[in-house]
């Protein structure tokens, strides 16, 4: 057993010890490939690995957990021992990390009078049944047990989201509880007193979260110290992560990044944000809300030390570099074989409009009113609203009341308008030309915001109801459209041109290799790989191709499905052995 202590600095078994970590999550990499991704942190240089807990990773619907496949937190812990990494845990229920809702669980948003991160007993009391499966998981693997973990954190940036120290402190006594006997920390950025608002220094050691001008950073943490204690950037920002619509992907330079990654070092701890970033599959990317919606993108790439598909970079050398200078530099032989495969272009097998295959997918709910997904227990992708409307004449006010994120109109299964955050709710005039006339809107959620004050208002879908000619529209059916199961789409049904599709494509393995589908001349959507979800694409860019690690392929056989909603679809599509991040 060994033990792990915070005094005037880090000691571990009551030597000084430097924290050198990297932020590698889980979540959004292939269990396959955790082995590589540790090994390659290890090789250079870094002593420790850190990873969130994402809480809507592990408890999708209320009471229902899950510990297995992409969600097997302990034995990506005990991968990191086999390593010879040590462990810094952030269970936090909220954790950011440009994830879908800031990690939390999209159920909580089924209360309307609930307060997310708050000490408001409504949400404490999902905290702490969430607490007592999860920390079950990971408590034996503490240091003082035996195990890897070194220190926990405490909640995250919450100097930037409000000042109830209380409920800090009632998270810290929660851990207690559940058995966390290792040191805890908090983090903030340095500026605008978020120390102030997010520390609680008698429970936890506060560090910092920022990018650069470390130095200047440290000499605030040190004064608001007021004494000896170490100073640790737990963010170390190396890169940024990409929005839908920006010019380009974000990169940053190696050169200032590994200054600041020395200056770091020369007086204190770091964790690297991120070493490796991953991939946000399916629907789990977050998304930000300032003067508009600007929701993630699937890669997760943030031009890191390790590419989305773990290739070493130039950054990742000279970080090396740096980390030499402080300790030595392990050298071993990698376990895991990857190589990169163009499976070239494939031709469609069968494509059938969303419409037609409607009652196969969900089934329908009959309302008075439109409701949000969440009050349907869905989460994430999809819902369609449908009703019926008089017979010919003019609609001359047409509003769509409290609806996210991203709407799409149909007239008798024909695109009328699509609207999309601030365009929501403006007036859309139209004309009824047929006998009796059907009215759709497909909503799409974008990625809940997982950052700053819009967290409480997160629920997706049409909220409020729409207005036809200046009266609420009453008489739905509404299809619930979450994408989990694709196996019901029936492929034999029709196909009409410029209306949301699946359209399936088969090819031949002989070798898994990783691999990237080109998305050039789709509109936007989803692509599923042997049922499994990749995540969106968009050809708004600044993402083009999605990734799709060898791992989720198999020898023979593989079914690529695309849904598209946009109408613009092509009849082949090519797997590339290069990404294309913008």
């Amino acid at each position: 057993m060994s033990e792990f202590k915070i005094k005037d600095q880090f000691y571990l078994d009551n030597q000084p010890f430097q924290i050198i970590s990297g932020t590698i999550h889980y979540f959004r990499v292939v269990p396959e490939y955790w082995h590589d991704r540790l090994e390659k942190l290890k090789l250079m240089g870094c002593n420790t690995v850190e990873t969130y807990v994402a809480w809507n990773v592990h408890e999708v619907q209320e009471g229902e957990f899950c510990f297995t496949g992409r969600a097997d937190l302990r034995r990506f812990i005990q991968l990191a021992q086999k390593v010879g990494l040590y462990v810094i845990l952030r269970p936090s229920p909220y954790i950011c990390a440009e994830w879908e809702f800031g990690g939390l669980p999209y159920w909580l948003l089924k209360d309307p009078h609930m307060k997310i991160r708050m000490n408001e007993p409504r949400y404490l009391a999902k905290v702490e049944k969430y607490f007592a499966r999860l920390f079950p998981e990971v408590v034996d693997l503490q240091i003082d047990q035996g195990g890897p973990i070194i220190l926990m954190q405490v909640e995250n940036e919450y100097g930037g989201y409000a000042n109830d120290l209380s409920y800090l402190e009632t998270l810290a006594e929660m851990m207690r509880k559940n058995q966390v006997t290792v040191p805890l920390i908090t983090s903030d950025g340095p500026w605008r007193g978020m120390l102030n608002n997010g520390s609680i220094p008698n429970f936890a050691l506060p560090t910092i979260n920022c990018g650069s001008e470390v130095k200047k950073h440290f000499r605030t943490l040190s004064a608001f110290h007021g004494e000896s204690r170490p100073l640790m950037v737990t963010e170390f920002w190396i890169g940024w992560f990409d929005a839908w619509q920006d010019k380009k992907h974000h990169t940053t330079s190696v050169t200032e990044a590994t200054k600041e990654l020395a200056d770091i070092l020369s007086e204190g701890s770091v964790n690297i944000y991120v070493f490796h970033g991953g991939t946000n599959f399916g629907f789990m990317n977050g998304a930000n809300y300032y003067e508009r919606l600007t929701p993630d993108v699937t890669s997760y790439d943030y031009d890191a030390p390790l590419t989305e598909w773990g290739a070493i970079t130039p950054k990742y050398k000279a970080f090396q570099e740096v980390i030499a200078q402080c300790q030595d530099i392990p050298k071993f032989e990698l376990s895991t074989k990857i190589i990169q495969k163009a499976y070239g272009k494939l031709s469609v097998h069968q494509r059938v409009s969303l419409f037609a295959t409607l009652d196969t997918l969900a089934p329908k709910h009959t309302a008075i009113y439109p409701q949000s997904m969440e009050m349907y227990d869905q989460g994430y992708g999809y819902i369609y609203y449908q009703t019926n409307l008089a017979q010919q004449g003019e609609i001359e006010d047409f509003r769509l009341i409290n609806c996210k994120d991203r709407a799409q109109v149909f007239l008798n299964q024909k695109p009328l308008v699509t609207q999309y955050d601030h365009e929501i709710g403006t007036n859309y005039p139209f004309s009824l030309q047929e006998g009796s006339n059907q009215l759709g809107v497909l909503v799409e959620n974008m990625g809940r915001v997982n950052y700053s004050v819009q967290m409480n208002h997160q629920q997706k879908g049409i909220m409020d109801g729409v207005v036809i000619n200046g009266s609420f529209q009453t008489g739905w059916e509404i299809y619930n459209l979450p994408l989990d199961d694709l196996t019901a789409v029936d492929f034999t049904r029709e196909y009409v041109c410029g209306t949301p599709s699946f359209s399936r494509f088969e090819f031949e393995v002989d070798e898994c290799g990783d691999t990237f589908v080109d998305m050039s001349g789709w509109g936007k959507g989803v692509v599923f790989i042997n049922g499994f979800n990749l995540g969106r694409f968009w050809e708004v860019g600044p993402q083009k191709r999605l990734y799709l690690p060898a791992p989720l392929l198999h020898l023979g056989t593989n079914e690529l499905i695309v849904f598209e909603t946009e109408g613009k679809v092509r009849d082949e599509i090519e797997l590339v052995d290069q990404a294309n991040l913008g």
